[in-house]
């Protein structure tokens, strides 16, 4: 299944990337009218063209939403005339705030309920991880013997997320993670198997461990950080 995922990515961005080609082509040779190529070829269109690409590959519904949203918003004034036009780019911020209200509503699941702003040191002992940071975060000690994943939010902020005293459950565990202006970082054993798979916008997720020769991963196990940071990221460390 995951080999026939790999394969549907390889296809569905080798197809994007042919019409993306044709665009440009068809650009060069003046194809487009000057206010059509102008919208075509707009940051705007940018996010919303990544945002259905993550909706089409299903990586990340609730961010591609999100990103279809912003580009959208922005592009509105762009295609009609609003009669206060110039006073349209006033409603970012409020209209920000509701989606990403509207992402903490759909992001919450069967985990255990995320952290507001707060800056203490916790420690959890669930399986699963459900971590929300906003305009604040702190540091989560995660003690599970059998942890099996969970989702990270970090918008304006971020959390220090410890592995150290936790087991990976058997099989592929998965955190989904959303970063919007803020990050995080995880901590985690040396010989964990772990997996990056984090589309960055103006923004990234770096792996800093220094690799080992000594260590033997257990192939039987792995961990899968997915998910996307705009404007943001977050790093892994091993000490």
């Amino acid at each position: 299944m995951e080999n026939k995922s790999r394969n549907t990515g390889r296809a569905l961005l080798g197809i994007i990337l042919i019409l993306v080609g044709f665009l440009l082509v068809a650009r060069n040779f003046n194809f487009f009218p000057f206010p059509v190529r102008e919208i075509i070829f707009s940051w705007q269109m940018l996010l919303i063209f990544i945002g259905v690409l993550m909706l089409v590959a299903r990586s990340n519904n609730a961010a591609g939403v999100i990103l279809i949203c912003i580009g959208g918003f922005f592009l509105i004034p762009e295609i009609f005339d609003l009669p206060f036009r110039w006073q349209w780019h006033n409603f970012f911020w409020p209209v920000l705030f509701i989606i990403i209200g509207v992402l903490i509503i759909f992001r919450g699941g069967r985990h255990r309920p995320g952290h507001f702003g707060e800056g203490r040191e916790e420690e959890l002992a669930n399986d699963f991880l459900d971590d929300v940071a906003i305009f604040g975060g702190g540091n989560r000690i995660i003690t599970s013997n059998n942890f099996q994943g969970g989702k990270i939010t970090s918008i304006f902020g971020g959390s220090t997320i410890d592995f150290r005293k936790a087991n990976l459950a058997k099989g592929k565990s998965v955190i989904d993670v959303f970063t919007m202006f803020g990050g995080s970082k995880l901590i985690v054993p040396g010989d964990w198997d772990i997996r990056v798979d984090i589309i960055s916008i103006f923004g990234g997720y770096s792996d800093k461990r220094v690799p080992d020769p000594h260590i033997v991963y257990d192939a039987s196990k792995q961990l899968v950080i997915k998910g996307v940071a705009i404007f943001g990221g977050g790093e892994i460390k091993s000490y």
